[in-house]
């Protein structure tokens, strides 16, 4: 799947369960700025004991219509009977949508979207995810996280193209791992550095310098599509640094980007990614790039 035009995701699949969360996760596509051509499918999946439920959810639909509506917004619903996580992935394969939207939580006997479904859709690693939490403030401040590899860079094309309301501030954010002091044990037990001091804080400074480079490189990218960008550098381990900056800087949105082979790998695409989606107390958008970027 191709990055979408410049603010044109033109085919939405939003997986709707009836939650507060969905609700949010449609709120939050209401408030983007679409394309006219644009289409949002919402699917909701029975379980076949919840086939009693059916008509209940026929008028919820009419809700969820109405709000897309009301923002010129093309919508279509889809009812289908089956699991979840197997109904959802089923339908995206066949249709290819630019965006998946799922709520966080849902709610109810079943568990609800994060847990299980929405997981799994994200470990899928076939297409663009956004989970969305509530209560829904809308859309301010977005955080985009870089490691600089391929991978990385297919997210920030994404994020150039994402149709974001005016006036949202992106921060782009890149960590530097710490560097630590290495110590070779020899066999009498006595333990001699690997590194000097002079060679750890070299280290410190190339890495630094590096992490600047490619925070600058976005940060120019994306102000030549018309965002407004700020950058942050932090040093220490990656997971901890994202979600303390979440809290401390009110980010309402994570952007991360996944290689997605089958399962999320790599640097923050491994189980740093996989913290951030269960961790954050945000809305998390994860891109996974084409198969062959690594």
């Amino acid at each position: 799947m191709l990055s979408p035009a410049k603010n044109r995701l033109f085919n939405i699949l939003l997986a709707d369960d009836g939650s507060l969360n969905a609700r949010a996760a449609a709120q939050l596509l209401a408030d983007l700025p679409h394309d006219p051509a644009s289409l949002i499918t919402a699917l909701r999946v029975f379980t076949p004991i919840q086939g009693s439920e059916y008509a209940d959810v026929e008028a919820e639909s009419v809700q969820l219509k109405n709000l897309l509506k009301s923002r010129h917004i093309h919508f279509h619903m889809e009812l289908l009977m089956g699991y979840p996580s197997e109904r959802i992935a089923e339908y995206a394969r066949e249709h290819a949508p630019d965006l998946i939207v799922m709520g966080a939580k849902g709610s109810g006997t079943f568990g609800g979207m994060l847990g299980s479904v929405a997981m799994n859709i994200v470990h899928e690693g076939r297409w663009p995810v956004l989970i969305v939490h509530q209560p829904y403030k809308g859309l301010k401040r977005v955080l985009l996280v870089i490691d600089g590899s391929a991978a990385s860079q297919y997210t920030c094309d994404y994020m150039a193209a994402f149709p974001l309301p005016a006036g949202t501030d992106i921060e782009v954010l890149h960590v530097v791992p710490a560097v630590h002091s290495l110590y070779l044990v020899e066999p009498t037990g006595l333990a001699l550095p690997v590194l000097t001091s002079e060679d750890e804080q070299r280290l410190r400074l190339e890495n630094e310098v590096h992490g600047k480079e490619v925070l600058e490189h976005v940060r120019t990218q994306l102000e030549k599509n018309g965002l407004n960008v700020n950058t942050v550098l932090r040093v220490g381990n990656p997971g901890e640094q994202i979600l303390n900056y979440v809290k401390d800087a009110d980010i309402d949105l994570i952007v991360c980007g996944s290689r997605g082979a089958g399962n999320l790998t790599g640097w923050l695409l491994g189980s740093i990614s996989r913290d951030i989606v269960q961790h954050a107390p945000c809305s998390v958008l994860v891109v996974r790039g084409p198969a062959e970027t690594k």
